[in-house]
Parts: C-alpha cells; structure tokens; sequence
C-alpha cells in the first residue's frame, strides 16, 4: 500500500535533497563538478537500481543528474522508493568525500 502524503512527507524530512513533485514522485537533483562524474554517479545509481529491481527515471543535464522515483504498478511512494533514495545519497556522499 502506497504511503499517504503525511507518511512521504515525514520520511522527506530524513532525506536531504528529496522533494515530493505531484504528489506522485519524489525527486532529487544532485549536482557534480564535472559531466563524468555525474555519469560516474549514474552508474552507481544503475547499480543500486538492479539490485533494487526499481529503477528511477534519470535525468542528466551537463553537470545535474536529477533522480525521480515512485512504484507506479502499486500507485505511488512506497517504502522501495524510500529506501533507495537513501542508498542514492548514501553513493553520492561517498563519490564527494573521495571514498
């Protein structure tokens, strides 16, 4: 069962970056000092992705990779969607710390 707008909006609150966008997807735009290591990082989201099996609609714009994710055959945010968004930001605090 898809999370109700006070349950997305309070797993929001834990998620730096993410905002909910039409009430049907939540949306990060991750900026990068260059365009390979955006596609460095959307490689790291393809592979947290697989392993999910739920992928994300990516969009890459020079230098901005933006992330949306919703669980459309279930109706919108569930708890998958939550959990690899903090496995995005998770990859991307490691890609900007170096490690």
């Amino acid at each position: 069962m898809p999370f109700t707008q006070e349950e997305i909006e309070a797993h929001l609150e834990k998620l730096e970056g993410w905002e909910l966008e039409e009430g049907r997807w939540i949306v990060r735009k991750y900026n990068f000092s260059s365009f390979m290591k955006g596609i460095a990082f959307v490689d790291e989201v393809a592979a947290i992705s697989e392993a999910f099996n739920h992928h994300p609609f990516i969009t890459i714009d020079y230098k901005t990779v933006t992330l949306r994710l919703t669980s459309w055959d279930d109706g919108g945010i569930m708890a998958v969607d939550i959990k690899e968004a903090q496995q995005y930001n998770e990859a991307f605090e490691k890609m900007r710390s170096g490690h």
